[in-house]
């Protein structure tokens, strides 16, 4: 029997208030189609690509792009953090666990640890769901620096307004 809900019939009420759009971001496992320039500078051979900053829920998803090896950050989680990775190799100094080419990891709020990308592997992306801020901190767990939905968001805004794309971040603020 089937359910007079589950027809093919599109929703016909009035939309919901305050509901922002939905967002698609096309292809984003065609790695190499992406417009170079899209990809902004985190720190040296670090890049990321913004998919979504959700100002309004507090976190951001991204693709993180790593052509280097070594230690990239030590830090904490305020919130829970989701990462898929879709090439290359990373792992944790604090964790036995490694993530390689199709692994998932949940990383749960309050972890500290620190991420490195070993020697021989010519690049890594992963793609991260982060909520809340990352606290970066030195080796005993002192704070040194934060980063949340609206410092990545001010730091695409800045890049893209400063290579002639102002604006482009604007597409993916919910």
């Amino acid at each position: 029997m089937t359910r007079p809900d589950a027809q093919a019939i599109p929703y016909q009420g009035p939309p919901l208030p305050s509901v922002p759009p939905d967002l698609v971001v096309a292809n984003i496992l065609d790695l190499e189609s992406f417009d170079k320039r899209y990809w902004v500078p985190q720190a040296e051979g670090v890049w990321f690509r913004p998919l979504l900053f959700n100002v309004s829920q507090g976190y951001f998803v991204n693709l993180l792009r790593v052509r280097r090896s070594g230690i990239l950050s030590r830090h904490r989680h305020t919130g829970p953090v989701a990462a898929t990775t879709l090439k290359g190799r990373w792992h944790y100094l604090e964790h036995e666990w490694w993530a390689e080419q199709g692994s998932f990891s949940y990383e749960p709020p309050g972890d500290i640890h620190t991420l490195e990308v070993p020697d021989g592997v010519d690049e890594t992306i992963v793609l991260f769901h982060v909520t809340g801020a990352y606290i970066y901190v030195d080796p005993l767990g002192e704070a040194i620096a934060t980063e949340d939905v609206f410092s990545k968001l001010a730091t695409a805004k800045e890049y893209y307004k400063s290579i002639g794309l102002e604006g482009y971040e604007q597409q993916f603020i919910r």
